[in-house]
């Protein structure tokens, strides 16, 4: 498959934004705009940094291989990028990344939303988050997740990107479950929305800014 450029790449405005949410289907290009975003704030100044936080659990031979395609796509779009494994304590990667000068890319939250709500088999405990974000006892364990990452995003020393599924577009889900992620990724998102600067819609490689 082609690794071209997208047709519209990320403004400075958007690259400098304090925290930006990146939102998209399978293969809409969010993934790519954002390694291009890391790309240009590289190039801005040499004393920039740019992080990958990667939330995802390399489970299975199929996930792995996934893994693996990305990170050879990255290297090429932004060869400056660093990658580091945040699906276990994403709040503290997002706090320890770097200071004001590291751009930081979160990639992704549905992946890491889904490793809450649906744990593959095997996969290590989460680091739990502290007594602050706890919920009422009925809450779902994912509210207090969400309320710490939330929060470490808002307190986040440099810039942020928020990579996301828009996954609410289609018919509803007939699975209970499904349908309990689904709801819970919709709020997740305008939670992030909220907290960012900007936000862009991707499709077909296209942005639209929907919060500017």
């Amino acid at each position: 498959m082609s690794s071209s450029p997208l047709p519209s790449s990320p403004r400075l405005s958007d690259v400098f934004a304090r925290a930006h949410l990146v939102l998209g289907g399978q293969k809409s290009g969010k993934s790519r705009w954002a390694e291009e975003a890391a790309a240009r704030w590289l190039a801005a100044d040499p004393a920039h940094e740019a992080v990958l936080l990667a939330t995802a659990w390399p489970h299975g031979p199929e996930m792995r291989e996934r893994i693996a395609r990305h990170q050879r796509e990255r290297a090429g779009r932004a060869p400056g990028m660093r990658t580091q494994e945040a699906w276990r304590d994403l709040p503290a990667a997002i706090a320890g990344a770097g200071g004001e000068r590291t751009l930081r890319v979160v990639d992704c939250l549905t992946l890491w939303l889904t490793q809450i709500m649906l744990p593959p088999p095997g996969m290590p405990a989460l680091r739990q988050p502290p007594d602050a974000f706890l919920a009422a006892p009925a809450a779902p364990a994912w509210q207090a997740q969400a309320a710490w990452l939330l929060d470490a995003a808002r307190a986040c020393p440099g810039p942020l990107v928020l990579v996301s599924n828009e996954i609410g577009l289609g018919v509803i889900p007939l699975g209970r479950e499904t349908r309990a992620f689904a709801d819970a990724l919709g709020w997740l998102n305008q939670q992030a929305a909220a907290c960012c600067e900007r936000v862009t819609f991707m499709a077909a490689g296209l942005p639209l800014h929907l919060k500017a």
